[in-house]
């Protein structure tokens, strides 16, 4: 089985042992494509994916290959957005960001801040209790808003009562324009 993906106008595409650079307008990306029986080639103005052998599980690599792809061409030209609420209803939280670090101050009224630090690529803004992340990796900023989840994790109280934390609303959208 083989899959040959176009590659858009306005984005350069390297391969070398695995590693696929996709550059476009936005940046560069890069993921390791690494299967013992499906392969990746340049062809032109095309990647190829292809298995050397026919079972369901080889061959299921390439849908997950063309998806992961395709979402690069799209990260490198419009990116992506999540969104995420900060909400408290006991202590008012305190959510700055210095840099690539995340603090959480005063969450659930605990004296020591909660700090993150977060991947270069992923640029946080925080408006009232609204945080955004942007960035050109999908995967990046998937793990960046769940680590951030995690951060605001509930620990000794009953969570149906303290519900306080910070949760994403929307993921994976298109930044438009």
């Amino acid at each position: 089985m083989e899959e040959i993906i176009e590659i858009p106008k306005g984005i350069n595409v390297s391969l070398k042992d695995g590693l696929l650079s996709v550059k476009g307008p936005r940046g560069t990306v890069s993921k390791k494509f690494i299967y013992e029986y499906a392969r990746i080639e340049l062809q032109g103005n095309a990647i190829k994916i292809y298995t050397t052998r026919e079972k369901k599980s080889d061959t299921s690599v390439i849908g997950t290959w063309r998806s992961i792809i395709s979402s690069l061409f799209i990260g490198v030209t419009k990116g992506y957005i999540y969104t995420m609420k900060i909400v408290y209803a006991h202590f008012p939280v305190k959510v700055t960001v210095k840099g690539n670090e995340i603090t959480l101050d005063n969450f659930l009224g605990e004296k020591s801040p909660r700090k993150l630090i977060l991947n270069a690529d992923v640029k946080v803004n925080i408006k009232g209790d609204i945080v955004t992340l942007e960035g050109n990796d999908l995967e990046t900023l998937g793990n960046a808003a769940a680590r951030i989840e995690k951060l605001s994790k509930i620990k000794g109280f009953d969570p149906r009562v303290f519900q306080d934390g910070i949760y994403i609303v929307k993921k994976g959208d298109i930044i438009e324009g």
